[in-house]
């Protein structure tokens, strides 16, 4: 591939041609919004956060799925694309129980640093609460799933299946009854989970954690939220 010339926010870039401008941006210290995001893998765009604007488009785009050509000129700061993802947060927020304060996520949750960046509240006031009142699985030795908090993003789905080629997750019915589950829905602790933790480290919320704060995964490594959130989720490749 050969380079190309870019401009993000003033600022000129180079980059491969053909990247998808959102690890272009964030490669080179530039946030955008993302939750289902995988570096190297299919773009899901089901988050819709992720929207910029692109000189001689007419409405803005997910920069996950767009690639970058020479020339090109980015606003990740556009009205009409923050106002998108706004809306986007919004609706994902709906349903998602916030209890920060309770949270093993606290700190290093990235919705809150989604909001912090959109320049909104965590707690939507324009739209009713859809509490989604399901029960949390603390079935399994290391980890806990709280699939209330989870945001459907898919990256435990993808380090179960796409990754690791387990295929212990997997998505479950549609619209708002949609779910991250176990094959026939069996408890984490009585299915076929191998304990590997890549799960927990992949989750960018508090729906997947660790048991009392940290755990031991089966190869011996320690695990904990702190790493979840860290330098493992650049191992997997999801950014965050």
């Amino acid at each position: 591939m050969k380079g190309v010339n870019l401009t993000i926010n003033s600022r000129r870039i180079t980059a491969l041609e053909g990247e998808k401008l959102l690890w272009v941006a964030l490669d080179n210290g530039v946030y955008i919004p993302n939750l289902c995001a995988i570096r190297n893998d299919s773009e899901a765009a089901a988050c819709r956060l992720c929207f910029v604007e692109v000189a001689g488009k007419g409405q803005p785009v997910t920069a996950c799925t767009e690639p970058v050509t020479e020339g090109m000129v980015v606003n990740t700061r556009g009205e009409s694309s923050l106002r998108l993802a706004r809306s986007a947060f919004e609706l994902l927020m709906v349903s998602h129980p916030v209890d920060c304060a309770h949270c093993a996520s606290n700190g290093s949750c990235e919705l809150q640093k989604i909001a912090r960046h959109l320049g909104v509240s965590l707690k939507t006031k324009r739209l009713r609460k859809l509490p989604r009142e399901l029960p949390v699985d603390d079935s399994h030795p290391l980890f806990n799933y709280d699939p209330n908090k989870c945001v459907l993003c898919g990256r435990c789905v993808w380090a179960c299946r796409g990754k690791l080629g387990i295929g212990v997750l997997g998505f479950a019915s549609r619209g708002f009854r949609r779910v991250v589950t176990t094959f026939a829905g069996d408890p984490l602790g009585k299915s076929k989970c191998q304990g590997c933790g890549e799960c927990v480290r992949v989750c960018p919320v508090g729906a997947l954690v660790f048991k009392n704060g940290g755990g031991t995964t089966r190869d011996g490594t320690m695990a904990s939220p702190a790493l979840a959130r860290s330098g493992s989720n650049r191992e997997t490749e999801v950014y965050q």
